[in-house]
């Protein structure tokens, strides 16, 4: 699995302005972003371009988004969220017919934005994940994110609901460093109202549970003044 600053995503929008902003975000989440305004230009960065995501505006110049989405789907599965000023379910429905993966309509909170791409991302992790096997390891630490269940050595551990969401989002994403603020978003959701702490917390115990040596952990590791990681084993 590729770790999170080798995430490839490709924003298309004639609005430049719009953009800018979205590829100044993405990149603060840590991913690598290409920009494009039309879609012809789309097609052909995303043919050459290896891609994790795509982010794809529908009214565009020379070819509109829905027709980059379909020539894009001819010869890639790559994840795609159309954008559109528009919301009626036509629309909508035409687009998944297309090939699209998600939808956000504008205007749009770059935290739904980021929400939305990191569980497509994740959502499509967990399926090249189940191809090659669906268990998870670092060292001593098993994971099987379908019985959701967590081994240290061969002792079978007890996690909480978002114990494990949190630690099964590690290990999909080693080496990548997540900032409180990311975990909360993506393990609790965006919309939760709770503080750092609960993330703090929680990686407490992790390390507790699943650490041989808690007070030294040689995988669940900080990144002082950003936020967590987990080790490449």
């Amino acid at each position: 699995m590729k770790e999170g600053n080798d995430l490839k995503i490709l924003v298309v929008d004639d609005e430049k302005v719009l953009v800018k902003g979205m590829k100044f975000n993405l990149q603060s989440e840590g991913y690598q972003v290409e920009t494009a305004y039309d879609g012809e230009s789309a097609v052909e960065l995303a043919r050459g371009g290896a891609f994790d995501l795509i982010i794809l505006d529908l009214m565009m110049p020379k070819i509109d988004g829905l027709q980059a989405c379909m020539r894009i789907r001819e010869f890639s599965n790559v994840p795609i969220i159309m954008l559109t000023a528009r919301s009626e379910d036509a629309d909508k429905i035409m687009g998944f017919e297309c090939g699209a993966d998600d939808y956000i309509t504008k205007p749009f909170n770059i935290l739904e934005l980021k929400a939305r791409v990191r569980a497509l991302l994740r959502r499509a992790g967990m399926t090249a994940q189940k191809e090659r096997g669906s268990r998870l390891f670092v060292g001593h630490i098993t994971l099987d994110p379908d019985e959701r269940s967590v081994w240290k050595g061969k002792e079978s551990v007890e996690l909480t609901a978002k114990e494990f969401d949190l630690m099964e989002l590690l290990m999909r994403n080693p080496g990548r460093v997540y900032s409180r603020e990311s975990l909360l978003n993506v393990v609790w959701g965006y919309e939760y109202a709770g503080d750092y702490r609960t993330v703090d917390v929680h990686v407490r115990r992790l390390r507790e549970k699943l650490e041989m040596d808690p007070a030294h952990p040689a995988y669940i590791l900080t990144k002082w003044g950003v936020g967590y990681y987990l080790k490449n084993s």
